[in-house]
């Protein structure tokens, strides 16, 4: 540990003072009624996307929520979901039927595809599977995509409980730009909420606890109306079930709209397991940082680590990257969703997960906020709950080692420190006044200072 010349600094106490002010808002906001706080830390799972595609299958998932339930629920992860087209009897990779025939009830609500998810068949959807998630100490969550069944509308099914048909709430001109599964629903006409109700309402009957709902968050404007018609329609539900919007870039401005009506919002489009991607994860994360908070997480996608891409590869990530990418999402606070295929889990990827110490950052951190930027590096620190200490993250983004520091003073600390390596599990002694780290290209260290 040396001293370091300084360099340009943010207002990190700004920053604090945001989060602060964001985070009791919020709690007022969503706790105010009187009902639990959904999502009052991190959403923590795995989603078959990374994996599975749009493939999945029963068989698959039963045995993948047993792992799951095995190694990665005792550290805290406990979501797990089916992603896309699990209504599509003909999915087979990462790309959609160009005219899909999606199975369907008689209201235009999709249901499993009974030849993927044979305990469905008889009208009983999701409820089975769910029932088993369930039964091994794990929530159930489905991937769900904006709006109404062009199938449906094509065939004009009557909308559950009204006199409406799909073609009377239908908005032909609101469609997915890469999906060709949903037409959006016009709001504004007799019967649009009616539908939303009906979905949300067959969802919480199988046993739904997380709605990933996907072609929301771009143009955000354009969806405003159905973001908001989805809460609603959970709400009227009566079960606690979290909504989480797809894909990003959701826009920072409407930070204040997106936090009322959801528990998490992408920050981004798809996130894979490039360098590129990761890099930029850093800006979008620092710029939601007045908006995050318990019942409200910006959400820098899954992880993309181990097996991935229906078998094909590992992960593109250095075992430097990797760490990186646990190091970002534990002090930002994204929700830990882990995508990478369980049946193939690799010590490595396992340890890499089931850190306690990292987890506790991600999990029981507060004030998380960037602190200065310069070419190359970043620095994110945060308050432990419950204690004096404080979190310190030290990223070297750039393609050469190099040393990457902060003063004390920087952090508010007037005082020596005892230096933790969460990553190493083990002390470094002790620091009166700046904290160095030398890591390599990509690389990341992640301290508590008690």
């Amino acid at each position: 540990m040396h001293l370091e010349t300084s360099r340009r600094t943010v207002l990190a106490g700004s920053m604090v003072g945001l989060t602060a002010a964001a985070v009791a808002q919020t709690s007022q906001r969503k706790a105010g009624d009187g009902a639990p706080m959904l999502a009052p830390r991190p959403p923590m799972g795995w989603n078959s996307w990374n994996s599975f595609a749009t493939t999945i299958t029963e068989a698959q998932a039963r045995e993948t929520a047993q792992i799951m339930a095995d190694k990665l629920l005792p550290f805290g992860y406990d979501i797990f979901t089916v992603d896309i087209q699990w209504y599509e009897p003909e999915a087979s990779s990462y790309a959609y039927n160009a005219k899909p025939r999606p199975a369907m009830d008689a209201h235009g609500r999709m249901i499993p595809a009974p030849n993927r998810f044979p305990s469905s068949v008889g009208g009983k959807g999701f409820a089975p599977l769910a029932q088993a998630v369930h039964a091994l100490g794990l929530k159930f969550g489905i991937h769900v995509m904006r709006g109404i069944p062009r199938a449906a509308v094509e065939a004009n099914l009557p909308i559950l409980g009204t006199g409406y048909r799909a073609a009377d709430i239908a908005d032909r001109t609101s469609i997915c730009s890469w999906n060709p599964d949903m037409y959006g629903v016009d709001m504004a006409r007799p019967g649009a909420q009616a539908y939303y109700d009906s979905i949300f309402r067959l969802y919480a009957d199988w046993g739904v606890d997380f709605v990933k709902m996907d072609d929301m968050s771009r143009p955000y404007d354009a969806h405003a109306a159905e973001v908001e018609a989805a809460h609603k329609a959970i709400q009227a539900t009566g079960r606690p079930i979290i909504l989480s919007l797809s894909p990003g870039e959701t826009p920072v401005i409407r930070g204040d709209h997106v936090r009322k009506y959801a528990q998490m919002w992408r920050i981004s489009d798809d996130f894979w397991d490039e360098w590129p991607m990761l890099e930029a994860q850093f800006t979008r994360l620092e710029n939601w940082t007045p908006w995050r908070g318990p019942g409200s997480w910006p959400d820098a996608d899954m992880l993309p680590l181990g097996r991935l891409a229906l078998g094909e590869r590992d992960t593109r990530f250095t075992p430097d990257e990797q760490r990186t990418l646990m190091t970002l999402w534990a002090i930002a606070r994204s929700p830990l969703i882990m995508g990478g295929d369980l049946r193939h889990l690799d010590a490595a990827t396992l340890a890499l997960l089931t850190n306690r110490e990292v987890i506790a950052v991600n999990q029981a951190s507060r004030d998380n906020c960037p602190h200065f930027v310069e070419d190359g590096t970043r620095i994110w620190s945060a308050n432990a709950e419950g204690s004096a200490d404080r979190y310190l993250a030290l990223f070297n983004t750039s393609d050469k080692a190099r040393e990457v520091g902060i003063d004390l003073s920087t952090l508010g600390l007037s005082r020596p420190v005892a230096i933790r390596d969460l990553w190493e599990g083990k002390g470094l002694g002790t620091q009166a006044q700046r904290i160095v780290a030398h890591l390599p290209p990509h690389g990341a260290a992640l301290y508590r200072l008690g």
